[in-house]
């Protein structure tokens, strides 16, 4: 791969996680502390980015494999984004933030497979490349972050202008991205495939099928940390809780630059398992920091996200990739969205604004401690259950450099 179109392919992925981060950790803060809503319909707002990724994916997947190059797809689902994000700005209701979040959500959260699957079409050895250029999206992500947390837009509508402005960036970006035409053009149109269940034929293979579940299950502890994080830390006290967060981007990058030592060492299995535990230890922490001696704490629990995040995002996107038929990839990578940011995120978004609402008392006082260790103990249940049933040798292919 040339330099040029590393760079380019770094760029899309850059811009793409800048108007995610921009909204995504803080919603709740702004949805809470600005509109008072409780902890279930903050939770039901934050869910509908689970919701959409069980919608759109399939379908935007298959536009992107049968008809239509998936810039074109990219750049017009960027744009429509951008009016959506504005628009959520002049609502206040329930109903209203509910509804227009579901739909801009609709359009973006398709961008994540498309992005992950046109990348992986311009590379010769996705196992060593891969890491490297997803890597800029995290730095998207902590440079957004750290913007917002600098402008102290956390609990303001500014932070959806933010992302409106950078949503259209993208678009007029992606109509320079190289053709990447639609690599199922000559299949046969089906309600089947129009539906995406092409993607099910995956599930045949035993391992796939277990992994798949593994990753569902992985994602509800995931939801529980994007949901209330940034509003824990700023109800305790906690200066420039946004800026803090995205420490555990920088640690993603560091984490991402070693995945292929890690792939050629570790299996799948392992890689999920020492997720979970990551994700156990790091809940645990911020159950027992607090914002004066013991906030050393919080910045151990956000520096583990890197290994949280990137052991089963990356992990499940090069898996998904090299064994799913060629002709089916961006359907693929829209299933394996399906499943985590849809129905792994939409249980566990639905479950933790409940249990936030469940640990809070009479006089709307939230019980921090006891929602932390709850999140905990559910991680660690998840990781022996994947110890047990999930028993493969299988491993991310890698080349030599």
């Amino acid at each position: 791969m040339s330099v040029t179109l590393k760079a380019r392919l770094c760029l899309m992925m850059f811009l793409n996680y800048v108007i995610w981060g921009a909204w995504y950790v803080t919603i709740t803060t702004y949805l809470q502390e600005t509109l008072h809503f409780s902890g279930t319909e903050a939770g039901a707002v934050f869910g509908t980015a689970a919701l959409a990724s069980m919608i759109s994916p399939f379908f935007v997947g298959v536009i992107a494999d049968r008809f239509f190059a998936m810039q074109k797809v990219l750049a017009f689902l960027s744009l429509a984004g951008a009016v959506l994000l504005w628009l959520v700005t002049r609502v206040t209701s329930f109903t209203g933030v509910y509804a227009v979040m579901l739909g801009y959500c609709l359009c973006y959260f398709p961008t994540i497979a498309l992005t992950n699957s046109l990348t992986l079409h311009q590379l010769t050895n996705a196992g060593n490349e891969f890491p490297f250029i997803r890597m800029f999206a995290t730095l998207g992500w902590i440079a957004i972050g750290q913007t917002i947390g600098y402008l102290r837009v956390e609990n303001s509508s500014a932070q959806f202008l933010v992302a409106a402005g950078a949503s259209v960036a993208m678009a007029v970006y992606c109509l320079t991205l190289p053709d990447t035409p639609p690599t199922g053009k000559s299949q046969q149109v089906t309600l089947r495939s129009v539906l995406g269940l092409d993607a099910l034929v995956m599930l045949k293979k035993p391992t796939y099928l277990v992994f798949v579940i593994a990753s569902v299950l992985a994602c509800i502890p995931l939801t529980f940390y994007f949901s209330f994080t940034n509003r824990y830390l700023n109800e305790i006290g906690v200066v420039n809780a946004a800026g803090k967060m995205t420490l555990g981007q920088v640690s993603e990058v560091g984490v991402m630059l070693i995945m292929p030592f890690i792939f050629r060492r570790i299996t799948v299995r392992g890689v999920l398992i020492l997720g979970l535990l990551c994700w156990s230890a790091r809940y645990g922490l911020l159950a027992a920091g607090n914002p004066g001696a013991g906030v050393w704490m919080f910045y151990v629990a956000i520096l583990l996200h890197g290994f949280c995040f990137d052991f089963f995002f990356m992990t499940g996107q090069l898996y998904t990739d090299q064994e799913a038929p060629a002709h089916l990839r961006g359907t693929a990578q829209g299933f394996l969205t399906f499943l985590t940011y849809g129905i792994g995120m939409f249980i566990g978004s639905m479950l933790s604004g409940g249990v936030l609402d469940f640990f809070t008392d009479a006089s709307g006082q939230h019980r921090w401690t006891a929602f932390w260790l709850s999140s905990a103990g559910g991680s660690f249940v998840i990781l022996l259950l994947v110890a047990i049933f999930f028993r493969t040798n299988a491993r991310v292919e890698t080349k030599g450099a």
